[in-house]
């Protein structure tokens, strides 16, 4: 049986997740109790195996604090039964919250007489805290579009083979903040900068020209070799820790020349390896 949990703040795409994977021949339930949890995977796992093979759980904040409180035994108690879990984690930041419910118009299910939205919001980040600590992977979506967590979801909580973990390569832009969602990043804006080329300003570092008049360059030829030895040595330690996903995120000032060249040749370099392969620019179109 294998277990996704889907949790987060509300606004951040769960429901949109749990979607997803429906997609992708998962049995979703959402809003399940904490403390049926451990009744409903027992029961799975004495019926018919082909319904529950593939199962989603979507948990949130309307469940009590203290059945909230005893999530982390619950994810024991399933990893003692042999059950495969991991936990998805999606969040956004309180600014980008406070405007998706204002522009849907819907109620926070946290909201009352006594909460405003924003002290909602908060409370619900510290209700979900048990389940936050024991996540495998965090998704912040506050830059991110529907078609692209939709994209997220396909490609690191539904690989074709769970057996591999996912390397996961991202280009992006200072001036739009650093992703939350990453592992590993990497500072870029010490090199050469193809910006202040006339010829080049437009492209990106996907074109050829941007391509070789960054390797013409010693320093940046030198800064992706110092980025292949370190995740060389280190991925493996990862992967050992039973890790199913690691982000590797570039950032250059704008997110359009150094970042996405040195993405693009990560990615290039580490497709022959024993793991998924996933390439993003945040920034690009």
């Amino acid at each position: 049986m294998k277990l996704v949990i889907v949790s987060g703040l509300s606004g951040s795409g769960k429901s949109i997740a749990l979607e997803t994977l429906e997609d992708c021949g998962y049995y979703c339930i959402d809003n399940l109790p904490v403390a049926l949890l451990d009744a409903f995977v027992k029961q799975a796992m004495m019926t018919n195996q082909t319904i529950f093979q593939k199962t989603a759980l979507g948990i949130d904040a309307r469940n009590q604090s203290q059945s909230l409180a005893q999530f982390p035994r619950t994810l024991a108690m399933m990893e003692n039964l042999g059950i495969a879990c991991d936990v998805l984690y999606l969040k956004a930041d309180t600014e980008t919250l406070l405007k998706r419910f204002s522009e849907t118009r819907r109620k926070h299910p946290l909201t009352d007489a006594t909460h405003t939205l924003a002290e909602a919001i908060e409370l619900e980040c510290q209700l979900l805290e048990p389940i936050a600590g024991e996540t495998d992977l965090i998704i912040d979506t506050t830059h991110t579009n529907v078609h692209q967590l939709r994209q997220l979801i396909l490609s690191r909580v539904a690989p074709k083979n769970d057996r591999l973990m996912s390397l996961y390569f991202q280009s992006f832009g200072y001036k739009n903040g650093i992703p939350m969602d990453t592992d590993f990043v990497f500072d870029a804006r010490c090199l050469p900068n193809p910006h202040w080329e006339p010829n080049l300003r437009m492209k990106t570092g996907k074109d050829q020209e941007v391509a070789e008049f960054l390797q013409g360059s010693g320093d940046v030829r030198q800064f992706l070799q110092d980025i292949i030895d370190f995740l060389e040595r280190w991925v493996p330690r990862f992967d050992a820790d039973n890790r199913s996903y690691l982000t590797i995120a570039i950032g250059c000032t704008g997110g359009q020349h150094r970042s996405v060249f040195l993405a693009e040749a990560l990615a290039r370099h580490f497709r022959d390896s024993d793991h998924h392969i996933l390439l993003g620019h945040r920034e690009l179109p």
